[in-house]
Parts: C-alpha cells; structure tokens; sequence
C-alpha cells in the first residue's frame, strides 16, 4: 500500500512539475487558429530588460498561469531584438538596425508601441482576427497576470 501511495504521489508531482508553457510563433498562429479559435497572448522583451527576465522566472513559471496560458490562449514569446524576417497576418516585418547590433523589430513596434514609444515588458492581446485588443508595458506579477487572464477569457 505505501509503494502504491509513494508511486501515485512521484508521478502526480512528476507531471505538474514537467508542465510547460507552450510557445507558438507568429507563423504558426494563422493554422492554429483554423483549428480553434483563440485570443493571443504575446509577450515582448529584450535580453537587457530585468523586469522582463524577473517576469520569465517567475510569472511564467507559476503552474497557473502555465495551465491557463496552455488551455486557454496561444502564447508567443517574442524577442523584440529578434533578427529573423517574420510573416504574420499576411504581412512581412523586418528588424530595423538602429546602430551597431542595436535595433528593434517591426513587428515588436507595431504590437508594442503605445503613445508612440515602447516600453519593455510589453503584453500584447489579439483576438482571434490578430487585431489589438490590450496592450500593457510593465511588470506583472503572477497574482495580477493571473486575474488578467481570468478577464480575458470572458
């Protein structure tokens, strides 16, 4: 009876710690939203940004939100400094070098500019037509993400 316990409690720890956030890229959104339809959930950083690295070890680490993130939304981890030409919505986007292995990409300006700037982190909603429908600059933590998650999905 105990190894029967301890073997349901390893493998009942085992998956939820194995749980994983499932990314997309912009390229696979367009299928995937043939198949059903869902809001998209897109997260902009850079590698310099502390706030956006506190947010990747911790906000999206919570099994939560994960499991929300994982149901319920297509999530896109997107590097704002991302060198790769990318289509999405029927339209190519570029990076655009601004000096020496500095710049930004297109398509991070058009999902995260707001009052003409950008500001990282920047969590950017679509609905299931790739329009904007919420845009936030700044850190969120798990508590606050997971009640915006809990709104947008009504």
């Amino acid at each position: 009876m105990k190894k029967l316990f301890l073997i349901i409690f390893f493998f009942g720890i085992s998956a939820t710690a194995f749980c994983q956030l499932k990314t997309n890229s912009f390229e696979e959104i367009d299928s995937l939203q043939q198949i059903q339809n869902r809001k998209i959930i897109v997260f902009i950083h850079t590698d310099w940004c502390q706030f956006c690295q506190r947010m990747k070890s911790t906000t999206f680490k919570n099994q939560e939100i994960i499991e929300k993130l994982n149901s319920d939304f297509y999530f896109v981890d997107f590097n704002a400094e991302e060198k790769r030409d990318i289509t999405f919505n029927n339209h190519s986007f570029k990076y655009l070098p601004s000096g020496n292995n500095v710049g930004v990409h297109e398509l991070a300006l058009q999902l995260g500019t707001q009052n003409n700037q950008i500001t990282y982190p920047v969590l950017c909603v679509l609905n299931e037509k790739n329009e904007i429908i919420f845009q936030y600059s700044n850190y969120l933590s798990p508590k606050d993400f997971k009640l915006l998650l809990e709104k947008l999905k009504n």
